[in-house]
């Protein structure tokens, strides 16, 4: 399915206002960046929605659109909720999960595989969407996967930045592969501790993410 063209303006700019091009408190000029993306206001104005559901923009009545970052423990708090949901998903998933949906994750993990020989970032964190998007659907629990949704598209800029440290890509490929391995068995502790390990951020993840954060906003 093609995406959405404010989908691709919402990832340009994502990528403009962590690599520091627009920083904290600066006023998004919907004119200019009209002219710039080649689009009317509605798309842009689509895509400032989608950076506001993952804190990156905020919207002032009357004044405008700002750049906004959240703190650090904010973020970290996000990314605490976002490892126990999955882990969640996971130990559900691993005595519910169909034949069909853990070949679909080991072909997602195959095209993952690809993107991380070819260093494509960008191919490497969509295949890593769907991945998290069947584990999710496969949880069967609608209310759970409906959060866990939510809560994805809130951090995915950041998640993303985690993607582009030295090395995190093979690293993920391979939590990725025992993952699966562990849903194959049915092995719902160990499904749910590959999750958690998978998404919290601490240690030297989150010195890494926060570095990226401040040289950005330099």
């Amino acid at each position: 399915m093609e995406r959405k063209r404010s989908d691709n303006i919402a990832e340009e700019l994502e990528g403009l206002i962590l690599g520091g091009v627009f920083t904290p408190g600066e006023r998004l000029d919907e004119v200019q960046l009209a002219d710039r993306f080649a689009v009317s206001r509605t798309p842009l104005r689509e895509a400032f929605h989608r950076l506001a559901l993952s804190g990156l923009v905020e919207h002032i009545p009357h004044r405008g659109t700002f750049v906004r970052q959240p703190g650090p423990v904010e973020l970290i708090e996000m990314f605490e909720v976002m490892a126990e949901l999955e882990a969640t998903c996971a130990r559900l998933a691993a005595a519910r999960i169909t034949d069909e949906a853990l070949d679909d994750m080991r072909a997602t993990n195959a095209r993952c595989l690809a993107a991380v020989e070819a260093a494509d970032h960008d191919g490497y964190y969509h295949e890593n969407e769907r991945f998290h998007a069947i584990l999710y659907r496969q949880s069967g629990n609608g209310f759970l996967e409906g959060e866990c949704l939510r809560l994805h598209k809130r951090l995915m800029p950041f998640r993303r930045m985690q993607l582009r440290l030295r090395g995190r890509l093979r690293q993920s490929m391979s939590e990725h592969e025992a993952i699966v391995e562990a849903l194959q068995r049915g092995a719902a502790d160990e499904a749910a501790e590959a999750l958690r390990a998978h998404v919290a951020v601490q240690g030297e993840k989150f010195h890494h993410l926060m570095a990226g954060l401040k040289q950005a906003a330099e």
